[in-house]
């Protein structure tokens, strides 16, 4: 993925016409901390923070509990984040965060020792104007919650706004939980908007039925009677159902511990995430995790329209395949980026010592998320590229604005 991030930011640059020292100093992060975590009982974990660049504001971006992360995934998903930042019009930069770990294997107890030692590693690296973390995969809010308890007892802070994606309890913003499902939601029926199929009846597929697809899928179920949710995937499989779906039993059944290999629906047939990237669906929603989509099974995609709300779900050579077949591909930076900026206002909502209504936060993220889609969208009819560039073209002109 490092590569393929690294690739079309070099593409876009050269298209704006920057010179070699400008875009090296794109691509290079700023600082890369990079150590080991070990837990009372001996276990060691490797952990990585990588700050990309913060020349637009403070450091942003998710930490990640997972077994496959490592420096480069974290590098790369670190230069995401500046370029969703900037796409998006925040004030802030981009970083990332991860260790090393299946946190299934740990005990709730071990858990809680990780994720305060990753804090009492880094904490004079971050804080509310310096590096603002939030949950990523395999972290939530009361993950944060410990962080941020840990990091107001090696600091003293006590604004709360060191870390974002916190329990409401502890300063988290209400409809932050939902908001990279609720953008990527808002965002899509832009995209539809301009190409003028707000209207048409459509057929979809979520890969990924964890906290973001669900609530894509909740969300779009309540607002958008004329999508039809057909299928599903989880870790374990999927169901497929051409009568379609309920986003609402199947989020229900998760909740409860579910895995969808067990869902009984007997209007459904059991699928598995390759035969959901084949389906004949209109949108793909990719909600899992990267390179979900290759050069291998490209060939297969017969969707119309497919939304990024995973990181890199689609590799480089991928991306250029789907591109030259006519399918409209909305880029996860700015299709996901309902999460950061509800993290954003999470964190006005602290350094102001403030607790904004839902409606208020709802209504800026809407006003966020419509602004992104029409300037890519335009960008991209102006320069006749995909959205992709479209994307990666606005974020760079506003990180040269500030340099």
């Amino acid at each position: 993925m490092l590569e393929s991030v690294q690739d079309l930011t070099t593409r876009v640059s050269k298209k704006l016409g920057l010179d070699k020292a400008t875009i090296d100093k794109l691509i290079e992060a700023d600082n890369e901390h990079i150590f080991d975590i070990k837990l009372n009982n001996g276990k060691v974990f490797k952990a990585y923070r990588v700050q990309h660049d913060n020349r637009r504001g403070p450091y942003k971006g998710g930490i990640r509990f997972h077994k496959n992360v490592d420096l480069d995934e974290v590098r790369a998903l670190a230069t995401l984040m500046t370029l969703k930042t900037a796409a998006v019009g925040l004030p802030l930069g981009g970083a990332k965060g991860g260790v090393a770990v299946d946190p299934k294997s740990l005990t709730k107890k071990e858990l809680e020792e990780l994720s305060r030692k990753y804090v009492a590693h880094l904490h004079p690296h971050i804080g509310p104007d310096q590096d603002i973390p939030a949950p990523d995969v395999n972290t939530d809010m009361t993950i944060i919650d410990w962080m941020v308890d840990e990091y107001q007892k090696l600091t003293g802070d006590t604004s709360k706004a060191s870390f974002t994606g916190k329990s409401l309890g502890q300063g988290g913003s209400l409809g932050r939980d939902s908001a990279t499902g609720h953008g990527g939601v808002i965002a899509f029926a832009q995209l539809l908007k301009h190409l003028g199929k707000s209207d048409d009846k459509l057929t979809y597929a979520i890969q990924g039925f964890g906290n973001v697809g669900s609530f894509f899928g909740l969300i779009a179920e309540e607002e958008h009677p004329n999508w039809k949710l057909v299928a599903a995937t989880d870790t374990s499989g999927g169901r497929y159902s051409p009568i379609g779906l309920s986003a609402k039993k199947l989020a229900e059944f998760k909740k409860g511990g579910g895995r969808f290999v067990d869902y009984q629906d007997d209007n459904a047939t059991i699928i598995s995430g390759d035969d959901l990237i084949a389906l004949d669906v209109d949108a793909l929603v990719l909600a899992a995790l990267e390179d979900a989509i290759t050069e291998a099974n490209a060939p297969k995609v017969k969707a119309k329209y497919i939304v990024e709300m995973a990181n890199g779900p689609i590799s480089g050579p991928a991306m250029d395949y789907l591109a030259k077949k006519g399918v409209v591909i909305l880029p996860d930076t700015i299709a996901n980026a309902g999460g950061v900026i509800v993290s954003y206002l999470e964190w006005l909502q602290n350094k102001s010592s403030q607790h904004w209504p839902q409606a208020k936060v709802n209504q800026e993220l809407q006003k966020y998320m419509v602004k992104a889609v029409d300037q890519i969208y335009k960008i991209s009819v102006e320069e006749k590229m995909p959205l992709k560039e479209a994307a990666t073209l606005a974020a760079l002109k506003n990180l040269l604005t500030v340099s």
